[in-house]
């Protein structure tokens, strides 16, 4: 339980990192593009701005997710870690849908800009800067199971590319091509609304407690191999912040005494907890029958 409080305050860490260097370039890009006028380094500026506020709700739903459990919240407040990460998605969603805005309304009033080339600069040190703080935060994250500081992660990731495009869109204006500043900020407001899509779509799936297939299906190949299960009957698996747990039926041998269907248990919970690294697993044992027969769809709603 220790090493996962931990895991948070190291998760933080990251996050505080990220929204410094969102907080530096942020300024350092609005005020160059106000000065450059250039409306695609003003726009990648307020993404950034999204940023920082998106790693603010982060590091309040971390620090509230290391609560312990209590009368109210009995499995803990995990999932605070994945309400922060909801919240801010829908900020995202706002901020492009902003940004696409004021670049068509600049385009239809036939505004063009040619940015100073001195913002490229800005460009190019903003991708740098970016593309460090993902590669070390997705590590990161990868290392302690971190959601909340891959998402940061992955949105820095997508702050390098647009940095980079940015960079490219400024050159392109001052070689007489000034239309392509604006529609590189909308481009930007697209990059940012399908990543706050991807972020939104993932928490609301963690939120309504649904689960990866695909990583049932390795629990139930695992657990089948122990031998003295004879079947996995049903296999259920649920998600807060980045604990599992996992309720499982197994079939054994009807002769089986209680003290070693209890072993047998246990062997359920060590594996997954050792393999897969599942937080908690409920573990019911039944009777192994070979003449049942699961009942259908349409059986299971027929009101019997």
């Amino acid at each position: 339980m220790q090493e996962r409080y931990q895991n948070l305050r190291i998760a933080e860490k990251g996050v505080i990192l990220s929204m410094l260097a969102y907080i530096f370039l942020a300024a350092l890009k609005v005020i160059v593009g106000q000065l450059a006028d250039s409306a695609t380094l003003i726009a990648d500026g307020a993404n950034n701005i999204t940023d920082i506020l998106s790693s603010l709700a982060i590091i309040y739903g971390l620090r509230l997710a290391r609560r312990p459990p209590d009368e109210h919240h009995q499995y803990g407040h995990w999932k605070a870690e994945t309400i922060a990460t909801f919240a801010t998605s829908l900020v995202m969603l706002a901020t492009g849908g902003s940004v696409i805005y004021s670049s068509i309304k600049q385009m239809l009033t036939g505004q063009e800009n040619t940015p100073g080339i001195y913002s490229l600069f800005v460009g190019i040190i903003s991708a740098i800067i970016m593309l460090w703080i993902y590669f070390h935060n997705a590590r990161l994250a990868k290392k302690i199971k971190s959601a909340s500081l891959l998402a940061i992660a992955k949105d820095t990731r997508n702050d390098a590319w647009t940095s980079i495009g940015t960079s490219l869109t400024i050159i392109a204006a001052n070689f007489k091509l000034p239309q392509i500043d604006n529609l590189v900020a909308m481009l930007i407001g697209g990059l940012i609304l399908k990543t706050a899509y991807h972020i939104l779509s993932d928490s609301a799936f963690a939120l309504s407690d649904g689960f990866d297939d695909d990583l049932l299906d390795q629990y139930i190949a695992a657990v089948e191999k122990i031998p003295q299960v004879e079947k996995v009957h049903n296999i259920q698996g649920r998600t807060y912040g980045a604990n599992i747990y996992v309720d499982i039926i197994i079939w054994v041998d009807p002769q089986m005494t209680v003290r070693e269907s209890h072993h047998v248990t246990e062997k359920v919970e060590s594996l997954l907890r050792r393999k897969f690294t599942v937080y908690d697993t409920d573990v019911h044992v039944e009777p192994w029958d070979v003449d049942y027969e699961p009942l259908q769809p349409n059986e299971l709603n027929s009101g019997y």
